[in-house]
């Protein structure tokens, strides 16, 4: 079975009870040795310090020195025997005949152990020996008289048996103790394994690592680029697309992860997201001449903000998108607008063709022929670029499908731009400018719209005229903020906030003339720098 695959609780139990056994295994290791010298050395000073009192006493000694008094050495010796619970009292003479022993019988024999030499020679000692009464502990003591002369020596002994006992008994506590300790181990783990897991939403480590693992590989699978930061606008993450950004704009000097926000990026970037609780989208910012359009949103759990993501994506690829896209757009409309005025122009000749007006078949032929190359040989004269010639040509178009009668002007031809993405700018300042003229001019009798060009001094200058409703005057000067509109309706405000946004891009500016009832005017002046070479 893979380890990986145990339970958590399982191997938290595991674990802990691994550890509190092996503590409690070596302590009580430890204790009962240390226990057990303890025990020793306190029943060895116990027996040391009752031959020292039997030496001392008056009885030991008158009862060596006077036969008479012999009788009274074997009565002390019984009482302090009793009194002090231990196994004998021996008091020998210097040839080591016993004058007291807890077995009458053995009185006036010698002492058995044969360590008994070295206390007749005045020496004081314990020893371990096999007697009469089996194996005990002795502690043997010399007798001296008034004038410090050896008389003979007393010898005290406790039983190995009891020894033994009392150090088992030490030996049974610490290992109830152990036990009791083990339970509370076990008990302790069982309630941490229940709180961790808990705390990790029931989730075992594998499936956490598993987790992890796919949340990474998704984050840095993703096209834009995602920066995260902790409630202290500390980093936390960055994955490989926000990488590749934060190196084109020659910020990537070392790892960002674990910096301040602020001391790594050159803008303001999440700091107004962890204060104001409020997601910023679709602003675009710039990064060491980096243009980013970015989306920026706190991270709330439980009511407190932990922190705040920012997802970001090169402006340069979301403008060739929107390039593509509005190309695809302008195609499909000046196809439709087209398809639809040539239908038209269709039923208009079967109409003649049915009443054999052949003459006015060929006029109106001949006109439309005239008509066409003049409108868009007009067009492509003067402009030189032909995404921008194509733009104007499909609005031309979808004027004409919506009754509008676009009239294009140019009084200097306007050549290519040096910068390819000026002319995204231009058909977006263009085609929401004009789009706005054609809604203001539907409900009236004149629909006339005309769109003026001219290019002096490397500055381009667009001038669109409308026979609309006009503009509230309390309305222009807040016109171009965003979900303004002089149109009532939803999905409104935003093709001239758009439109302001491209001008400030390229540098330029755009003012309005507007007259209630007579209609408005919007002049746009670019700064243009002319390509190199003009398609004819």
């Amino acid at each position: 079975m893979n380890p990986s695959r145990f339970k958590l609780s399982t191997m938290i139990i595991f674990f802990v009870c691994l550890v509190v056994l092996t503590s409690l295994v070596i302590t009580s290791l430890l204790v009962t040795e240390s226990v057990s010298e303890t025990i020793e050395k306190q029943l060895e000073g116990k027996a040391v310090n009752v031959s020292r009192i039997v030496a001392e006493s008056q009885v030991a000694r008158d009862g060596l020195q006077d036969e008479a008094m012999e009788q009274a050495i074997q009565n002390y010796a019984m009482a302090i025997q009793d009194a002090t619970e231990v196994l004998f009292v021996v008091v020998m003479d210097m040839e080591g005949i016993r004058k007291s022993h807890p077995n009458p019988e053995q009185l006036g024999g010698p002492f058995v152990g044969g360590d008994e030499k070295r206390a007749l020679q005045g020496q004081e000692y314990t020893s371990r020996s096999t007697g009469t009464l089996g194996r005990s502990v002795r502690s043997f003591t010399p007798i001296l008289n008034d004038q410090q002369v050896q008389i003979g020596a007393v010898a005290v002994g406790i039983s190995l048996q009891d020894v033994e006992a009392s150090i088992q008994q030490s030996r049974k506590q610490i290992l109830v103790g152990s036990i009791i300790g083990l339970l509370v181990g076990v008990l302790g783990a069982f309630w941490l394994a229940r709180y961790i897991k808990k705390s990790l939403f029931g989730l075992e480590p594998y499936a956490i690592a598993r987790i992890h693992e796919e949340r990474n590989q998704m984050l840095h699978s993703v096209y834009e680029g995602v920066i995260a930061i902790d409630r202290d606008s500390r980093i936390v993450l960055v994955n490989k697309s926000a990488r590749q950004i934060f190196q084109k704009a020659g910020l990537l000097s070392k790892d960002p992860v674990g910096m301040h926000i602020n001391d790594f990026l050159p803008v303001p970037m999440m700091d107004s997201v962890l204060g104001d609780r409020q997601a910023v989208l679709d602003e675009e910012q710039n990064l060491n001449g980096v243009s980013i359009i970015s989306n920026r949103v706190p991270l709330v759990v439980n009511g407190q903000v932990i922190g705040a993501i920012a997802t970001f994506r090169d402006k340069t690829e979301v403008n060739q998108l929107a390039e593509q896209l509005t190309g695809v757009k302008m195609y499909a409309d000046t196809l439709r607008a087209q398809s639809h005025e040539f239908m038209n122009q269709l039923h208009v000749l079967l109409g003649m063709i049915k009443m054999r007006e052949f003459d006015q078949v060929q006029d109106f032929i001949a006109k439309l022929v005239n008509h066409q190359a003049y409108e868009v040989g007009n067009v492509i004269r003067h402009i030189k670029d032909p995404v921008f010639a194509g733009f104007i040509i499909g609005k031309i178009s979808y004027a004409r499908e919506a009754r509008v009668n676009l009239i294009v002007s140019c009084e200097t031809e306007i050549p290519k731009p040096a910068n390819s993405s000026v002319t995204h700018e231009l058909i977006t300042i263009l085609g929401n400018v004009i789009d706005n003229a054609i809604d203001n001019v539907m409900d009236k009798e004149q629909r006339r719209i005309v769109v003026e060009f001219s290019y002096i001094d490397e500055l381009l200058t667009m001038t669109v005229e409308d026979t609309g409703s006009g503009i509230p005057e309390e309305l222009q000067h807040v016109i171009f903020e965003k979900g303004i509109s002089s149109k009532e309706g939803e999905h409104r405000g935003f093709g001239l906030h758009l439109t302001k946004g491209s001008v400030e891009k390229l540098g330029g500016s755009i003012e309005i003339e507007s007259e209630m009832e007579k209609g408005t005017a919007f002049t746009i002046i670019i700064p243009f720098e002319a390509g190199g070479e003009n398609d004819d």
